[in-house]
């Protein structure tokens, strides 16, 4: 009977110890890098409907910034970083700032220029002159929280969108009417 308790006594023992290591190991793989990735193109509207959409060259150089803000709407985090020569821009930043865990869905990556003389026109074809918002990312694996956003473009003046308001080249009468004559 001595035996049995012993024995008994070992395997809590073996079960106590193993679920502290794996406690342990937990705590090691928590996440504390997190990873912001994408690609910047140059949009041609010179090109057919689909290579317009589907195509787009890469641009080398094109700085990408990423801002968080917390929840009362304060930036806590800004930085930036270049595209290499396929467009690809990686930011990683730290999951705590100052002390505190960074509030993920506060960040926005967006273009702010492009060193190309010819494609340097912001669109918000994908996202890239207004931001775009971190929601949920597209990857989480031992120790490493990705979001890998969709691509941001830069276009040519030539594809440039018109302003189309005219309201101040339309004349108005004493009594406000609209016209263009008369």
């Amino acid at each position: 009977m001595g035996f049995a308790v012993v024995v008994v006594m070992i395997i809590a023992a073996s079960v106590i110890a193993g679920c502290t290591n794996n406690m342990a190991v937990l705590a090691w793989d928590e996440p504390h890098i997190i990873h912001v990735a994408g690609k910047v193109l140059c949009q041609d509207c010179t090109q057919g409907w689909n290579e317009w959409i589907s195509g787009g060259n890469p641009i080398k150089g094109v700085k990408v910034s990423l801002t968080c803000m917390d929840k009362r709407s304060r930036v806590v985090y800004y930085t930036s970083d270049a595209t290499d020569e396929l467009g690809q821009y990686e930011i990683t930043v730290n999951k705590y700032v100052n002390g505190k865990e960074l509030y993920t869905k506060g960040c926005t990556v967006r273009l702010v220029s492009s060193p190309d003389n010819v494609c340097n026109i912001l669109t918000d074809f994908g996202g890239g002159n207004s931001g775009i918002k971190l929601s949920r990312p597209t990857s989480m694996y031992r120790g490493l929280i990705k979001h890998l956003l969709k691509p941001l473009y830069y276009t040519t003046p030539m594809c440039d969108k018109p302003d189309t308001d005219n309201s101040d080249s339309e004349y108005k009468d004493a009594q406000g009417q609209r016209g263009h004559y008369q």
